[in-house]
């Protein structure tokens, strides 16, 4: 129902938009078609490869690999592959909602999100070019150590619920 409502809304506000200014609306409207079809690619391509690894790899598995009995080797992983893995946020999320749903562990996950949106080993030569090599690989060593806290404390909470 939430959803409903701010979508009339925007729609409202989109009109209000277009009566105040038509030109403006239309370039934003434009802009953002723009963005969409940028994003597009790479939002489907995840959404692929998400879906391909959840059709072969069953619950159980996904359970064994980062579930919550996976513990400590678990969260590792997960770090280590939210790591290296460039995914925008708003794909990660969506993914890590299915993973959860698949049998993967909060702490698990944690990692995985926390190191996906900190640490950065793909984009590291062009981090590395602007801010020099000492500060990007302490940024992300920091980064990387500071998700396992992250993860630990969602754990903790997610436990305690």
């Amino acid at each position: 129902m939430w959803n409903l409502f701010l979508y009339i809304l925007t729609f409202l506000l989109l009109i209000l938009s277009y009566l105040k200014d038509k030109q403006k609306t239309q370039k934003a409207l434009l802009k953002a078609w723009k963005s969409f079809e940028n994003i597009l690619p790479e939002f489907l391509g995840v959404l692929m490869l998400v879906g391909i690894l959840l059709a072969v790899l069953n619950p159980q598995i996904i359970s064994k690999i980062i579930g919550k009995e996976s513990g400590i080797l678990g969260v590792i992983l997960a770090a280590i592959v939210g790591s290296i893995t460039l995914i925008p946020g708003f794909v990660a999320f969506p993914t890590a909602a299915m993973l959860l749903k698949s049998g993967a562990g909060y702490t698990q996950i944690a990692a995985f999100v926390s190191t996906l949106m900190m640490v950065g080993v793909v984009t590291m030569p062009v981090e590395i070019k602007y801010f020099g090599k000492k500060i990007t690989i302490l940024r992300n060593l920091l980064a990387f150590i500071f998700s396992f806290i992250v993860a630990f404390i969602i754990g903790k909470v997610v436990s305690g619920i």
